[in-house]
This record gives structure tokens, C-alpha cells and sequence, in this order.
């Protein structure tokens, strides 16, 4: 089925692991959790509890790299029967910072298309996580020249998209929603009624991982972000 673009005048991006590099930085961060832990749990139990950690601290915390930082040390006590030393607890909040710290890496082919869309098209972020995370990395990508708004928002669920397009008066049959997540990108954008690009992230979190059968619907799923400019209008 060939889905027609040609009413689309906004078109939001997520921003982690579309715009630029993120979900690197939590493996990594998980691999090196692990290894501060390993004399108390094997690797594969340290991650399952931590992942289950996470879950639980969403409704509190919220996503981004803050409420992870917290979650590896509250398994870190729960996993060592409260033995972790007060060293090793500060190792783990180095940890939190270093990604803080990282460096905004550009995924191939992203400034090139938001270069040749931004006079054709409104285009918006829409993200969540940490609203200083999140702030910080946008400054540090170089990529606000080309976003009339940029939204943080607490979780991509329906009603969230909704609110937003509603606040922002954006028709959903004018909207166009492009990420790397099938479950916070996609799904939520196609049941309201608006349109979806789908680019898969080398590597997905588990918590955004949906089943095969849940997202046979009508969107689009491209390779690379440069492959948006196929359907798009943007002068050429």
C-alpha cells in the first residue's frame, strides 16, 4: 500500500537514535555496571534487574539518563544485600555523568535533510527524557536552526500526541511523526490518525521492543534518514 505525503506541512523528529547517538551510551554503561557488580551477581542477572528496576522507576523518574543513574544504584544496594560500598556507589554516579558528558554524534544524512526540508515544511522535535538532557544535546548538535518547536515530553503515548497537536493546532491528517521507535514513534502517531516514518536504531531498548503482529499497519519503514527525502517534497 503506497501512503500519500502530499497533505503533510509538519513533520516531527524524535531526537535519540534518530537525530543522533544514545542507546550506545546505556550499553555501554550496562556493560560497565555489570563489571562493578560481578563479584556479587553474573552479568545476565545484573541486567535483568536492572532493567525491572528501570520499569518500576518510570512513573517516578521518568526516562532519560537521571532516573537510570538512580535505578543503577538502587539495584546495585538491592543486588548486594545493601553491601556496595560507598566507592563503588560513587563509581556508578561517575557513571551517570560520563553520559551527561558524551558528545552529540549526528547519525548519517540527518543535517543534509533537515537542511533541504526546513523551508518546505514546519518541523518540530518531539522527544522525552531529561528536559536539561535533552536541552543540552540539542544545543550541542547544532540542529536548532532548523526546528520551529522543540517538546519534551513525559512519555509518547496517544494521549500525549493528541494534547500536543491540539495545543500546537497541528491537523493530525497535516502531520508526519519520524523515529527510531516502533513503540513511541509509530504505533501511537498511526492510531490517531496521522502518519509514521519508521527508521530502526542498530540497537532498541528493551522496554520499546513491541511484537511482529502489533505493528503490521500502515507506515512507512526506510533504512536511513536520507531515504525521507524519496517521499518528500522539498523543491528538488
Amino acid at each position: 500500500m503506497e501512503i500519500d505525503y502530499s497533505n503533510i506541512k509538519v513533520v516531527g523528529f524524535d531526537a535519540d537514535d534518530t537525530l543522533w547517538v544514545n542507546e550506545t551510551y546505556f550499553r555501554d554503561t550496562e556493560e560497565k555496571f555489570a563489571n562493578l557488580l560481578d563479584k556479587y551477581e553474573t552479568k545476565n542477572k545484573i541486567d535483568q534487574e536492572l532493567f525491572k528496576t528501570e520499569i518500576n522507576n518510570l512513573a517516578i523518574y521518568g526516562y532519560g539518563v537521571k532516573g537510570f543513574t538512580l535505578s543503577m544504584i538502587e539495584s546495585a544496594l538491592d543486588l548486594s544485600n545493601n553491601k556496595i560500598s560507598q566507592a563503588t556507589i560513587g563509581d556508578i554516579l561517575n557513571l551517570g555523568k560520563e553520559m551527561l558528558s558524551q558528545p552529540v554524534e549526528l547519525l548519517d544524512g540527518v543535517e543534509e535533510v533537515l537542511r533541504k526540508l526546513k523551508d518546505h515544511y514546519r518541523l518540530i522535535v518531539l522527544t522525552k527524557g531529561d528536559l536539561l538532557d535533552q536541552e543540552r544535546k540539542l544545543e550541542k548538535s547544532g540542529l536548532s536552526k532548523y526546528f520551529h518547536h522543540v517538546e519534551v515530553l513525559s512519555d509518547k503515548k496517544e494521549i500525549n500526541y493528541t494534547n500536543l497537536l491540539e495545543h500546537l493546532r497541528i491537523p493530525v491528517s497535516e502531520f508526519l511523526m519520524v523515529g527510531n521507535s516502533l513503540k513511541s514513534d509509530v504505533l501511537p502517531i498511526v492510531n490517531i490518525g496521522a502518519k509514521a516514518v519508521h527508521i530502526p536504531f542498530h540497537t532498541t531498548w528493551q522496554h520499546e521492543e513491541v511484537k511482529l503482529k502489533e505493528h503490521q499497519n500502515g507506515h512507512l519503514t526506510l533504512n536511513t534518514i536520507s531515504d525521507l527525502l524519496k517521499y518528500l517534497n522539498y523543491g528538488n
